[in-house]
């Protein structure tokens, strides 16, 4: 398995204990948009959000094999995917994702998206991206006041991403970082202050 599908692996399991969190009033909190980029910059509920991110994760299979939407159908996953039991659906939506995913050991196969073509490489960087971000997002509106990011993790992201910081900023994914960064802040804070994001932001409930 390539790294950034263990990194993939990894983001999951933090994102799918964070979804387990919510409860039933909560789905209707508001989150401000996570990127800058069009389609991503509006407000979302964490219904909405999730919604997505579940619609995202049911093409990582297909995709990694090499299937196109087309060939798939590109209204296999329309429709509401998580039910009456979100917390369990996007779980087994995950495991079978991150099974694929864990076949991965070739980093420049070519997987068809919907905007192109790109290396697995680096279509898992966006997952992964995604899914680090969804997951303080959701944790911090649930009034968490620590990272859900495992210090692992941050690591990975931080050294992964760090060298490429303002192409990443230069698509919206990425904000002006936050400066200055203290010596001995922990890698979670490290790898979202250099994204700009507010590691610890003060959230109204």
């Amino acid at each position: 398995m390539i790294r950034e599908a263990e990194l993939y692996v990894m983001a999951e399991q933090v994102l799918v204990e964070v979804i387990g969190r919510i409860r039933q009033p909560e789905w209707r909190i508001v989150v401000p948009p996570m990127f800058d980029m069009p389609g991503a910059d509006q407000p979302r509920t964490l219904k909405q959000l999730v919604k997505h991110y579940a619609y995202d994760n049911s093409w990582v299979p297909d995709l990694l094999a090499g299937r196109t939407m087309e060939d798939v159908g590109k209204d296999r996953f329309d429709g509401d995917l998580l039910g009456t039991d979100a917390a369990g659906a996007v779980a087994a939506i995950s495991d079978v994702a991150c099974a694929a995913a864990s076949q991965v050991d070739d980093g420049d196969a070519i997987v068809h998206c919907s905007f192109g073509d790109v290396t697995a490489r680096d279509y898992f960087w966006q997952l992964d991206i995604a899914r680090c971000f969804l997951a303080h997002d959701i944790a911090m509106h649930l009034g968490s006041r620590a990272c859900p990011l495992t210090e692992e993790l941050a690591r990975g992201m931080w050294e992964g991403t760090e060298p490429h910081a303002e192409w990443w900023r230069s698509l919206g994914i990425f904000r002006t970082p936050i400066e200055p960064v203290p010596a001995d802040v922990s890698w979670r804070d490290r790898f979202l202050m250099m994204a700009g994001r507010d590691p610890h932001p003060v959230v109204p409930h």
